[in-house]
């Protein structure tokens, strides 16, 4: 496929005027398709709709895309920007269309009004996703009386349809062969359902037992570090940006411990700044009695103790972390616990990306100032907890940023915080100082009387002489 250079049209440092957020994004990837140059394989059975790879031999990557229609946003690409930018496309998708509409017979089946002959559940990458229904032209009737139960008006699934879900794919089966469920879908419903699940298996235990922490740990926990804890196994995934001193550590050793009795979790990694790994080797060791290695050493003397040594916690610090990426990825740990996150707080570094291609089920991401001078400073440190929680870069600063009239462009405030703070509620737990001052402990006084050294006592003697 050949495509020409196309001269620029559309700013992409400034939305013009005429057009919404949404409609100058889309015309961004499109002017960007037509600026590149893919390679493109059909691998499904169709000559349009169908599933393709696409090559980037700039960044030497390949995607998957299914494109499904042309006007609804049901297509699918497993890049990063496709899942955050709820446009229901990608410039990988574009280029796909534009490859599409390169040869006439195939235009022509591209511009009609498609619906495929079987049914399928898909997984919208709208600014929320949704799991939605779409019938297809065979057994329409028979479908349309099964959406009824699990499904609403708008072929979104319900609530109860997570619990209920292995039924539907049994009936659906039952009534087509061909019937889909798309693998995304089927994670996205299974996620769910495990949150679910160790929700109510955490509120059973502690319902039988309230102080089933402190009975993993040597040490008594607060009240509110006792919700904290409840917070971040609930979650899953989370952030602890409590004030420095209330006792983040703690707490996320704590969820660790909790974690290995509830979820049967074998192995925790601890990344952390240099200076802290034997402060953190020293707190855990404080409170449990978990097995612990620090991951030093030459680059094959970290890669052995990754393979070989059987500590439930593993601690290493950032500069380690972001060279044994591939090391820690084939050890898959079941829990990330990430220290003084304020070091990934700008997304562009070396160290952001690194560490967020870690891949872990759950995380605990640990700092004191999630948010010190920009509203992308927190943007980032979530991505590490779900890169898709707080949609695109784009809209999530047209959204909340005010900027001068002056045509600067400078960002002059924050506005809608509130709304982050919503979209957040199940991920992330902060408190002050102020807001637990009932629970903390009374302020304790200690003298402690240290004896002068010999040096010491001779410089006073001297003092003295003169």
């Amino acid at each position: 496929m050949k495509i020409t250079q196309a001269t620029p049209k559309v700013s992409y440092y400034q939305q013009p005027k005429e057009m919404s957020i949404d409609e100058w994004q889309i015309a961004l990837r499109r002017q960007f398709a037509e600026m590149k140059k893919f390679e493109v394989k059909n691998i499904g059975s169709r000559n349009v709709f169908s599933d393709y790879t696409i090559y980037n031999p700039e960044t030497d990557k390949t995607y998957k895309v299914a494109i499904r229609s042309k006007h609804e946003k049901i297509n699918f690409c497993n890049c990063l920007d496709f899942k955050t930018n709820g446009l229901g496309t990608c410039k990988h998708i574009e280029y796909i269309k534009q490859h599409i509409e390169s040869r006439a017979i195939n235009r022509q089946v591209f511009e009609s009004n498609y619906i495929p002959p079987y049914s399928s559940v898909y997984l919208e990458y709208s600014e929320e996703r949704k799991i939605k229904f779409r019938i297809g032209t065979e057994n329409k009737e028979e479908f349309e009386i099964l959406a009824k139960n699990y499904f609403d008006k708008n072929y979104e699934l319900k609530e109860s349809g997570y619990k209920q879900f292995d039924v539907f794919l049994k009936e659906a089966k039952k009534i087509q062969n061909d019937f889909r469920c798309y693998d995304d879908a089927l994670s996205f419903i299974i996620e769910k359902r495990e949150v679910d699940k160790r929700k109510s298996g955490l509120e059973k235990i502690l319902k039988k037992n309230p102080d089933f922490y402190n009975t993993l740990l040597k040490v008594k926990l607060l009240p509110y570090q006792n919700h904290g804890v409840t917070f971040a196994v609930k979650a899953g995934r989370s952030l602890i940006a409590d004030d420095m001193g209330l006792g983040k550590t703690l707490q996320a050793i704590a969820t660790a411990e909790v974690m290995k009795n509830l979820s049967g979790i074998k192995t925790v990694l601890v990344i952390c700044p240099t200076s802290l790994k034997y402060q953190w080797k020293s707190e855990i060791e404080k409170f449990t009695n978990s097995t612990i290695t620090i991951v030093e050493g030459n680059l094959l003397q970290r890669e052995l103790i990754y393979k070989n040594d059987t500590s439930f916690y593993k601690i290493v610090s950032y500069n380690a972390a972001i060279r044994d990426v591939n090391f820690i990825n084939k050890m898959q740990f079941d829990l990330l616990i990430l220290d003084e996150a304020q070091r990934i707080k700008n997304w562009q570094t070396v160290t952001a990306k690194s560490i967020k291609n870690i891949q872990t089920k759950y995380c605990v991401v640990l700092t004191g100032t999630p948010l010190e001078n920009k509203l992308e400073e927190l943007y980032s440190i979530i991505q590490m907890i779900d890169p898709l929680k707080l949609g695109a870069m784009f809209r999530f600063v047209y959204q909340h940023q005010i900027k001068a009239d002056d045509g600067t462009q400078k960002v002059i405030g924050y506005k809608d915080l509130h709304k982050v703070a919503e979209i957040l509620k199940h991920n992330m737990i902060r408190r002050h100082k102020r807001d637990v001052l009932n629970d903390l402990p009374s302020r304790m006084d200690k003298n402690l009387l240290v004896p002068m050294t010999e040096k010491q006592k001779s410089c006073i003697a001297s003092m003295k002489i003169m």
